[in-house]
């Protein structure tokens, strides 16, 4: 096996320990309204941008909350949490090994630019990924399970997808960056239902088992 090309990785669940977070917050801001949320419906929403995790909340809710209702009451729950997120368990390695390489890397997430500097604030190992697409990029169409995310990443890198490695925790992000043609690498969830993910992927128990070549 050769040496990729570049990395590209998500950020919630797979460099930072957001997820819990990112649920709690979810949550809370449908109690508000009136609905309780189960482990499978948030499932559901990891990888995904904001406004659609937005529009999956609010088919769960009292007829006529609107996206922008329910993200008044989230936003400043999860602006509370998250600078909390701590960094995944070989997360901060993984990347300066990427750059003593000199493989070329890009953060591909569905957070948006506001809240990629809310939770990265802590984290200045993060400044290492100077590329960063992020879930309100003007060039993104749809976000993942759709591959565009990862082919902005990929052209703006300069590489090619088959020689690229992607890391994900999600099943929407792993769906994306196969789709997009990555060699995908998935950072098990402990509740992960490993057969609702792509085939050919390959899991990972911590990204400190991440060996490059």
């Amino acid at each position: 096996m050769q040496r990729p090309a570049a990395c590209l990785f998500d950020l919630d669940g797979l460099l930072l320990d957001t997820e819990p977070l990112q649920g709690q917050a979810w949550r809370e801001a449908a109690r508000h309204f009136g609905a309780d949320l189960n482990d499978g419906q948030l499932r559901r929403l990891r990888g995904r941008r904001r406004l659609d995790c937005a529009d999956e909340v609010r088919r769960l809710l009292p007829a006529g909350i609107s996206a922008e209702e329910l993200l008044a009451v989230r936003e400043p729950i999860a602006a509370r949490l998250l600078p909390h997120a701590r960094a995944m368990p070989g997360a901060q390695e993984l990347v300066q090994r990427c750059r003593e390489l000199a493989i070329p890397t890009a953060l591909a997430t569905s957070s948006a630019a506001a809240a990629v500097n809310v939770k990265a604030a802590p984290h200045p190992w993060l400044e290492l990924i100077t590329l960063r697409v992020m879930g309100d990029d003007p060039d993104l169409r749809q976000g993942k399970p759709a591959p565009d995310i990862f082919r902005i990443a990929l052209e703006r890198l300069g590489v090619a997808a088959a020689a690229t490695w992607a890391f994900e925790d999600s099943v929407a992000g792993s769906q994306a960056a196969t789709s997009a043609g990555c060699r995908v690498y998935v950072l098990a969830p402990p509740d992960a239902d490993r057969n609702a993910y792509p085939a050919g992927v390959v899991w990972l128990e911590s990204l400190r088992d991440v060996k490059f070549p």
